[in-house]
This record gives structure tokens, C-alpha cells and sequence, in this order.
């Protein structure tokens, strides 16, 4: 008989202490790993959209809002500024390149975006159908658009009004699909894509000519050519209604302030887990008790000291090893219902259940602490007085 069947088969006499170990390790290592993923896929969502986006230019208000409105598009927009002030930062000679963005309106919950060609080169677009928008209308969608509204190449929609509320339609006004985008993995995959002139045309008065000194814009993604831009840019608009933001500052303080709620559930994702190796250790130890007269007969039958220390390790080794591993199955079930979520709030892709360097740490502590656990019993089975417990029996 081996010594994991006997391991496995001692733990099976008490199904009740057993199944409560291992709910309670796989609870703790359960929470700590997808805290750690979460951790991760923000991260990674935050990282690919800020790429190279050093500046935000926008209305004043909330830098943050700034930020997640216009790179990130799950908020709503400060405001808008005049494109001939915007264009006069765009040509400061401290900045490479300024991508402007217009928008208003949605098709379905997704927001259709107006800008340059410049801003799909940015996140380096590529065509899986049709072709980029040239003319007025003319819209290329993302791949989670695609995916969510049915739209494809040819077809023709109406937007309404606002970010959300479909309930002001434009019926005069209608979009043809022109392009469709491969998946990205980045904002793009979640926005309608059209020319600035569209955004336009579609909130122009009946007739009216809106002269071109009073065209607005809802922000600028600016790339600085010098350092010095973070310092001089605020100075060169300090006196009109906009301001700039930095992403990288702006989503750090974000991050921080997320992290304090992550830390309090980290805390108590630790204290759960050592709640559960000190059931793995009063389940070894009452096996122990319980079994005292059986670990005797084995050491009469030649089984060594270390015979019976290995059998009590296995015991607590396969209780962690469960427990760890069943954590880890639990922080993937619980990612696929946070990234529903994601999907359904903010349009973004979260479904990744790929194990993190860190989770192999996590798995590989789980079991050393488990077997430390289940040492501690051991020990005292080394001291076992035969004659005595037999005699006893």
C-alpha cells in the first residue's frame, strides 16, 4: 500500500475537518490570486492606453476625469475648447504631435469618436475588413463593437445624442460602416471611429454655418518633443479654460487610491489562509490522536520513525496542494465574473486566466506552509512510546 493512498485514505475518515481545510485554504489563496490578477489586467488595460500619451489637453475640471474620459473613455468629458486654441499648442515647439479628438454621441452605448488618421496609427490599427473613413459619415469600427451590435462593413445606423442615453436620435443624419478593426487589445476595439467633420456635421444647426474660429473640440492627446513641455504648457494656457493632464501621474494616484482597498482584502486574504493551515494542523494532530494505536502497529511492522513522519507531511501536503490548487480554479470562476462585469461597464476585456509569476510563489508557499503545518504533529509521532500504546489498546 502506498504511502499517498494511506495519506489520502486518513484523510477520508473525517470528511467533515478535511472539506473545511480545504475550503478555507482555497478561499484565502483564492482572493490573494485574484486580487493579484486584477491588479494585473488594470495595470496592463491602463498601460496600453497611456502608451506614449505624455499630455492630455482638455477643459478644466478633474484631471483625472480628463484622463479616463479621453484615453480611457468611461467617463464623461470636462468640457470642450476651441480647436484654434488647441492648435496653438499642438505648434508649440515643445510638443512632437497632438491628436485631437471630437465626440458626443453613441451608437448603442459605444462612443463614436471623431480625430485624424493619426489616432488609429497610434495604437498601431490594422484593417481586418473594409477601410479607413475618408468621407463625411464614413465610420470604422472596433472589434468589440462589431462583436456587442452585429454591425458590419456596409451597414448604415443612426447615433443619439449623449454617451449613453439613446433616446435622441439623430434620424437625419446616417453612418456607413466602411472598415472593420482587428482586435487590439486598447481603447480602439471599444470606440466608432469617423473624421472630426462628421462629429461636426452631425450637431451643426439646420442650415448654419458655424465659422471655423468657433469649432470645438472635446480634447488633445499631446506626445512632447521636450521634457520641458510638463512645465511650459500649463504656463501657456494658465489664462484660458483649459487645462493639461499627465496619465502617468494621474492613473498612479488613481492606482494608489484603488490599492488601499486591495491591500484591506489582501490582509484579510492572509489572515483566512492562516486560519487554514491551523486547520491543517489540528487535522493532522487529531488524526494523530486518533490514530496512535494504528502508527504504532506500522513502526512494528518496520515502518521507521521517519516512515511515519513522511505519512503525516504527505497529509498536510495533500490537504495545501488541494486547498492551493482549488484557490487557484476559484480566482479564475471569480476573474470570467469580473471581466462580465468589465465588459459590460466599461467595454473592456479582462478574460486573461493565464498563471502569474507571483501565483507560483503563492501556490508553491501554500503547500511549504502546509507541510510546516502538518511537521509539527509529526514530531510528536517520532516520540510515540510502542509498548506503552499497545498495552494501552
Amino acid at each position: 500500500m502506498s504511502w499517498i493512498y494511506m495519506a489520502w485514505r486518513n484523510l477520508g475518515l473525517k470528511k467533515l475537518q478535511t472539506t473545511l481545510s480545504l475550503i478555507l485554504l482555497a478561499f484565502g489563496v483564492g482572493m490573494v490570486s485574484l486580487l493579484m490578477l486584477s491588479e494585473k489586467q488594470l495595470s496592463d488595460t491602463f498601460d496600453r492606453n497611456i502608451q506614449d500619451i505624455d499630455l492630455v489637453l482638455g477643459a478644466k475640471g478633474s484631471p483625472l476625469q480628463l484622463i479616463l474620459a479621453n484615453v480611457y473613455h468611461v467617463d464623461a468629458p470636462t468640457g470642450n475648447i476651441r480647436l484654434v486654441d488647441a492648435q496653438k499648442v499642438i505648434r508649440h515647439p515643445y510638443i512632437e504631435e497632438g491628436i485631437p479628438l471630437a465626440y458626443g454621441d453613441n451608437y448603442r452605448g459605444f462612443r463614436i469618436v471623431g480625430s485624424t488618421a493619426a489616432y488609429l496609427d497610434h495604437y498601431n490599427a490594422a484593417l481586418q475588413e473594409g477601410r479607413r473613413m475618408g468621407g463625411p459619415f464614413e465610420v470604422v469600427i472596433g472589434q468589440k463593437v462589431a462583436e456587442t451590435t452585429g454591425l458590419k462593413v456596409g451597414d448604415t445606423f443612426f447615433s443619439a445624442h449623449g454617451l449613453q442615453d439613446e433616446t435622441d436620435v439623430h434620424t437625419d443624419k446616417t453612418f456607413t460602416v466602411v472598415g472593420l478593426l482587428a482586435e487590439s487589445q486598447s481603447v480602439i476595439d471599444q470606440l466608432l471611429h469617423c473624421s472630426i467633420e462628421t462629429i461636426w456635421a452631425v450637431h451643426d444647426g439646420h442650415g448654419e454655418t458655424v465659422a471655423e474660429s468657433d469649432r470645438e473640440i472635446t480634447a488633445v492627446l499631446l506626445k512632447k518633443r521636450n521634457p520641458l513641455a510638463v512645465l511650459t504648457i500649463p504656463n501657456v494656457i494658465r489664462d484660458s479654460n483649459m487645462q493639461v493632464a499627465l496619465p502617468a501621474i494621474e492613473i498612479n494616484r488613481l492606482t494608489q487610491n484603488f490599492g488601499i482597498g486591495l491591500n484591506t482584502l489582501r490582509s484579510i486574504a492572509l489572515i483566512i489562509m492562516l486560519i487554514s493551515f491551523a486547520s491543517i494542523f489540528i487535522s493532522v494532530y487529531d488524526n494523530l490522536l486518533a490514530r496512535k494505536y494504528e502508527l504504532a502497529l506500522l513502526r512494528t511492522m518496520g515502518s521507521g520513525p521517519s516512515g511515519v513522519f513522511l505519512l503525516l507531511l504527505l497529509e498536510g501536503g495533500l490537504l495545501s496542494f488541494g486547498g492551493a490548487a482549488l484557490g487557484l480554479v476559484f480566482s479564475r470562476v471569480g476573474l470570467l465574473v469580473l471581466a462580465e462585469l468589465v465588459q459590460d461597464k466599461f467595454r473592456y476585456d479582462w478574460s486573461s486566466i493565464g498563471l502569474l509569476p507571483g501565483e507560483w510563489t503563492l501556490f508553491g508557499m501554500a503547500i511549504f506552509v502546509g507541510l510546516i503545518a502538518a511537521a509539527i504533529p509529526g514530531i510528536s509521532a517520532l516520540k510515540i512510546d510502542i509498548s506503552r500504546t499497545l498495552s494501552e489498546k
